[in-house]
């Protein structure tokens, strides 16, 4: 019986980050899983656009991809996203699978990153010891941010990372709470001189490279400059962070896990 892996992300238009990050997590998944073939979807039609037309590359939406492993044989499926948290994207995926999961004898999804309070402090801990700032310097975390609930995830993760001794690491986001005033004044109030930017995303893409540390006056680059900072980037996703592709591992195990214990029941 042919069992898959649908490894779903939003995607990014950058090649680079887009092997260091997605391409690790599904090698690593392939490695750790061998009976599954895995295969590769992106959720974002903009990315998908800009792929096929800009580079020749033809990479499935997710109603392709379903279609081309029911095409093939595929008969247990696991669908594992690489999103961070359960928000928009996360909804969009399972309305998106929700008309072919019946095709299959059994399919289940396995967990976003941030999804229980154990995940959260995994996450914590690999990115501190990641970076490991000195206490004399400010890492700020820069994540999407969303007007879905799911946005609470940032200063939940913002809070753990305080729980775990990790006060000078903050969290803020882009298009959603905590915004970068927030964010600023409690770096400022924290009494450092350097800060230390990089993306809590999965890929460094366009928010890195722009919104991040652009030359425009309102990069977070820039914010932090003006206000006497001195300023490091690092335009790295949490995919390259090798603790962090294990967690999407363990997720999806826990996913195969499901799948084999559904089909002991259905016997």
């Amino acid at each position: 019986m042919k069992e898959g892996i649908l490894a779903v992300s939003f995607g990014t238009s950058h090649q680079e980050t887009r092997e260091k990050n997605i391409g690790a997590i599904e090698r690593e998944l392939a490695a750790a899983f061998p009976p599954f073939a895995v295969r590769r979807a992106f959720t974002s039609g903009m990315i998908l656009n800009i792929l096929r037309k800009r580079d020749g590359i033809q990479i499935d939406n997710v109603p392709q991809a379903l279609e081309r492993m029911l095409e093939d044989g595929f008969r247990r499926l696991v669908i594992q996203p690489t999103h961070v948290i359960n928000g928009e994207e996360y909804d969009k995926l399972r309305e998106l699978a929700s008309p072919y999961l019946g095709k299959f004898d059994r399919a289940v999804f396995g967990a976003p990153l941030l999804t229980t309070t154990e995940d959260y402090r995994q996450v914590a801990g690999a990115v501190g010891e990641w970076f490991s700032p000195d206490p004399k310097e400010a890492l700020v975390l820069m994540g999407h941010g969303t007007a879905h609930h799911a946005n609470s995830a940032y200063p939940a993760m913002d809070y753990v990372f305080k729980e775990l001794g990790w006060k000078n690491i903050f969290v803020g986001t882009v298009e959603g709470y905590p915004e970068i005033d927030t964010v600023l004044r409690q770096v400022q109030e924290l009494g450092c001189t350097r800060v230390t930017l990089a993306p809590l995303m999965l890929v460094a893409g366009d928010h890195a490279m722009n919104d991040m540390q652009g030359d425009e006056e309102d990069s977070w680059k820039n914010r932090f400059a003006r206000e006497g900072f001195q300023v490091t980037c690092v335009a790295q996703g949490l995919g390259e962070i090798p603790a962090i592709r294990r967690l999407y591992v363990a997720h999806a195990a826990e996913a195969i896990a499901q799948l084999d214990q559904d089909g002991q029941e259905n016997r």
